[in-house]
């Protein structure tokens, strides 16, 4: 009966504490996983603009003010007055959980069931073919995001494998590093270091360039927010961080969808919206001056 009652207060307290931190009062761009659709959200958590996508994984507001974002089948991009401005279909059955749009106007689309980063010109021509090695028995758990960098190499988080891999220009590992966890995303930020969401690890890591882990948030760290899958996530300029917890995997309809964290840990504010949305698992800030690390954003 004691022990009963003890539980029973860490539970109130636990959540009591998840409370405390506000609601976001940020403009900003989700994917919904589950409820299968591209939000905006505006600064007082009203949805001002959506659209369908079956299975986002990924979404970015382009400098133009169009939206770029992955489905199921592919990838395309939309004026905010849902005009289709470019598309890429692949094949059928095929799976694609990541795009990015390049510096020189192409677009890159991972397409899971050839296991393959292509890069896609505007008029649907595909300019150049980068095989990704994997020992993952499907497709589905072949990776996730996927970013090319700067330097023109690619970093992709191998899901089924449990690490984050580079690739040079041509395809060739450069690293394999494991990870805790089934790897979500991966970026690499300005000093070097890679951000890794570490989906069902319950992690977000902060590796070195000697894979060695720098900064992290554990499964039970915060109280009142447990990590679940740790999904999309964006570094912000003055070193915070912004989180999706996925709610997916048995969770949905109970726990935080996200949240903001400073580098000492504390969350500035939650979103435990579970009437407006199912499974946050992408994000990007729209009212954010200065560079924003989601992979690398085209300015």
């Amino acid at each position: 009966m004691i022990r009963s009652g003890l539980l029973h207060i860490v539970l109130l307290l636990a959540a009591v504490a998840a409370m405390a931190a506000p609601p976001a009062s940020r403009r900003m761009l989700l994917g919904d996983y589950t409820g299968g659709r591209v939000v905006i959200l505006s600064a007082d958590g009203k949805v001002e603009w959506e659209t369908p996508a079956p299975g986002v994984t990924d979404v970015w507001m382009l400098p133009n003010g169009n939206i770029l974002h992955s489905h199921y089948g592919g990838a395309k991009e939309l004026t905010l007055d849902k005009k289709l401005v470019w598309e890429y279909k692949t094949g059928e059955g095929d799976e694609v959980y990541t795009c990015q749009r390049l510096p020189n106007g192409d677009t890159m689309v991972g397409e899971l069931k050839d296991c393959r980063l292509i890069e896609v010109g505007k008029d649907g021509t595909i300019h150049k073919t980068v095989k990704v090695p994997t020992n993952a028995p499907d497709q589905h758990s072949r990776f996730r995001n996927a970013r090319k960098l700067p330097n023109g190499h690619y970093l992709i988080a191998c899901t089924g494998e449990n690490v984050v891999k580079e690739l040079d220009p041509d395809g060739a590992v450069l690293s394999s590093v494991p990870v805790p966890g089934n790897a979500f995303g991966a970026i690499r930020l300005k000093n070097g270091n890679t951000l890794v969401s570490c989906g069902d690890g319950h992690r977000l890591v902060e590796m070195d360039k000697d894979a060695k882990i720098v900064w992290s948030i554990d499964e039970n760290e915060l109280p009142g927010i447990p990590l679940r899958f740790v999904a999309g996530v964006q570094r912000l300029p003055n070193g915070n961080t912004v989180v999706c917890n996925w709610l997916g995997h048995g969770f949905i309809g109970n726990g935080t969808h996200m949240f903001e964290i400073t580098r000492d840990k504390k969350v500035l504010w939650t979103n435990v919206d579970h009437a407006t949305f199912k499974t946050l698992n992408t994000v990007q800030l729209l009212d954010v001056k200065g560079d924003c690390i989601k992979g690398q954003i085209v300015r």
